[in-house]
């Protein structure tokens, strides 16, 4: 199962410890993530996560494609909604794509956390 992993830059930590947090049930799975974020999780966790574009350079487009074509099977995307800034992914494209698809997403870390356990539930 591939899972896309994408986070604003004022929740980019609050990814990091997701991340090491559930590192073992992400192992599991292919893992892809816009740029910025891809780049933390290889360095900062023993996740490997491949890394798209940078989300102003349209990683997160990238992601709603592997969506679109049945090659990305879940996506936790933490954004900021109170700040985020023009240069940062959008959820709005990627949100209408996973409904049209049937593909969970996940908005923060209490759905991502739900997200995971869900997908570990299924697999059982």
């Amino acid at each position: 199962m591939r899972i896309a992993l994408i986070a604003h830059d004022s929740e980019k930590s609050e990814m990091i410890d997701f991340a090491s947090e559930y590192e073992t049930r992400l192992a599991e799975h292919d893992l892809i993530a816009t740029g910025t974020t891809g780049g933390l999780l290889n360095e900062q966790t023993n996740l490997e996560a491949t890394p798209m574009a940078s989300g102003p350079e349209g990683g997160d487009l990238m992601i709603g494609a592997e969506v679109a074509t049945d090659d990305c099977h879940a996506v936790v995307f933490f954004r900021d909604p109170m700040t985020a800034q023009p240069h940062e992914p959008d959820v709005s494209a990627l949100l209408r794509i996973c409904d049209v698809k049937d593909v969970p997403l996940a908005t923060n870390r209490s759905s991502g956390e739900a997200l995971l356990n869900g997908l570990t539930a299924e697999q059982a």
